[in-house]
């Protein structure tokens, strides 16, 4: 877990400023932080729009009885997306988009799946009732 939360704090930033001046020394500084600006706009508009979409499906869900399990891990995804996007630098941003986009969520899904059931099957996860 301390080796996680390392590349995560230490790693990400390092490989995200090391971008940031290479993409920077190629077009220049101001297209590079109106590029960023842009992808965080355009990036806003995904994240609400698809926010909204799963909204609605969450509602008809529950309007039809029906616990909306996948709808609240598209939810999930998309806010770490939007979380990742607000993460200044190109890697994050990439990565944000991906857990935003339709297609990207559902290959995030799939692994997601194929991970718990792993972990399912080996008695990794335990689950107590109180």
């Amino acid at each position: 877990m301390l080796g996680k939360l390392f590349v995560i704090f230490a790693v990400v930033p390092v490989l995200e400023l090391y971008v940031l001046i290479k993409v920077g020394k190629l077009i220049g500084a101001w297209e590079t932080v109106a590029i960023l600006l842009a992808v965080s706009f355009a990036g806003a508009w995904l994240v609400r729009h698809q926010g909204f979409a799963i909204l609605s499906r969450i509602q008809g869900e529950l309007a039809s009885g029906r616990l909306p399990a996948a709808e609240m891990l598209d939810g999930f995804l998309v806010l770490v997306g939007g979380i990742l996007l607000l993460t200044p630098g190109f890697i994050t941003d990439i990565l944000g988009i991906f857990f935003i986009v339709p297609i990207g969520r559902h290959f995030l899904k799939q692994y997601l799946r194929r991970w718990l059931e792993k972990r399912l099957s080996r008695g990794g996860v335990v689950i107590r009732r109180f």
